[in-house]
Formats: C-alpha cells, sequence, structure tokens
C-alpha cells in the first residue's frame, strides 16, 4: 500500500477509520501495559486519534508516527494544542508537551533517538495493513521496542471478501501468527460489535467482531 493512497483518503476526508470519542478497551485494559504516569508510549499510524489526548491526560508521554501531514495538522488544530515543528531528513516532528508526531512513513522514519518506550497502543495500525505488509509491520514494531515490553492491540475480524478495507480483517489465529514466536499473547476481550457499527452494516458486513489482546515481547 503506497503512501499515495493514504494521502487521497485523508484528501478526500474518507476516514471512516477515525473514531470521534476515546476507545472504551483503552481506557478498560491500559492498567495491563503496567505503565506509571509519565510513561512513554508509542501510538503507530496515530492519524488524528484522540486516544492520544486520553493518554496525555492520564499523565503519559506519547509518540506517534502518520503519514499524512494533513491528519497531524487535523490533530493539532481541532484539539487547539499548539506545537514546534522540526524538519527531520526522514520526517517532520510536531513536537507538544509531552508529546511527540512524526509525520513520516513508519518503515523507514529513524526513531532510534526518542525517549525509551514502555509500551505501545494499536487501536487502528495493524488493521490499517494489507495481509501482504502485515509480517513487515511486526518486524517493524518488534525491532523498536525493547523486550518486556507489553502491546494493547485491538483487531477487528470479519468476512474480508464482503468489505475492502481499510480497516482490514484481522483474525485471532492471524495474531498469533505474526507475534507467537516473538511475544507471549493473552486475549482480553472479544465481542460482536455490528450493532454498534451500523455503516459497516451499510457496507454489506454480516459480522463484525472486535478482539482485544495483550502482547509482551518475550526476552
Amino acid at each position: 500500500m503506497e503512501p499515495d493512497f493514504w494521502h487521497d483518503r485523508w484528501a478526500k476526508g474518507q476516514i471512516g477509520f477515525h473514531q470521534h470519542d476515546y476507545n472504551n478497551h483503552m481506557q478498560e485494559f491500559i492498567d495491563r501495559l503496567e505503565v506509571k504516569p509519565g510513561g512513554h508510549i508509542l501510538v503507530p499510524l496515530c492519524g488524528k486519534s484522540l486516544d492520544m489526548l486520553w493518554l496525555l491526560e492520564q499523565g503519559y508521554s506519547v509518540t506517534g508516527v502518520e503519514i499524512s501531514p494533513l491528519a497531524v495538522e487535523d490533530f493539532f488544530a481541532e484539539n487547539r494544542l499548539s506545537s514546534h515543528i522540526t524538519d527531520l531528513p526522514d520526517a517532520c516532528l510536531y513536537t507538544s508537551k509531552h508529546l511527540n508526531i512524526y509525520c513520516a512513513d513508519f518503515f523507514n522514519v529513524d526513531l532510534t533517538h526518542i525517549p525509551h518506550i514502555d509500551a505501545v497502543y494499536d487501536r487502528a495500525s495493524l488493521i490499517a495493513m494489507p495481509a501482504d505488509m502485515r509480517p513487515a509491520y511486526a518486524d517493524r514494531l518488534t525491532s523498536l521496542i525493547p523486550a518486556g515490553t507489553r502491546s494493547l492491540l485491538v483487531t477487528l475480524d470479519y468476512p474480508q471478501e464482503e468489505m475492502d478495507g481499510p480497516p482490514f480483517s484481522v483474525t485471532p489465529d492471524e495474531v498469533r501468527q505474526l507475534f507467537s514466536s516473538r511475544y507471549s499473547i493473552e486475549p482480553l476481550h472479544s465481542e460482536d460489535c455490528l450493532v454498534n457499527e451500523p455503516h459497516f452494516k451499510d457496507k454489506g458486513l454480516t459480522r463484525l467482531d472486535e478482539h482485544v489482546f495483550m502482547l509482551q515481547k518475550i526476552p
């Protein structure tokens, strides 16, 4: 999936994946990350997610990575946040209090100089990737975090033939295939959420399950 795909989606406002409220699973299970206030949470492919605001309100430091400049600019404008912008060789870095957002390609941006990553929050990253890109995403994420790091992962599971992604369907079996050799995996929650997502039903979906996992990188 080329960067132009995402630039086009944001330019046309085709962002049905964006949630207009905090994610309830994040709020319910954030303590399972075992990160103290002041700890640093990575949010890959962050878009303009309001979840970053909630994490900041809980006292965490947040680093996001997002390829679309429009998404990053919207995040700061819509939430009335000021930012300092620094041009880097492979990114444009937006900095606010306890928040860094790299406008860059997650697969290529240099993140070696960011603070120690204490946890990862992924509600819309893995499911944004088509199947052939998910192994590379798992490899890239694994390379960024130290052993013992916990990740809160939220996925959607539906008959892929009924709808074109993103968001794409990622089954629990695929989560295990992608991560089990390098992570312990604990299922935290599963629910049928189609009744609460009428826009997906309008697209023709007959089933939509949401799954929440806790991943911990094995030493």
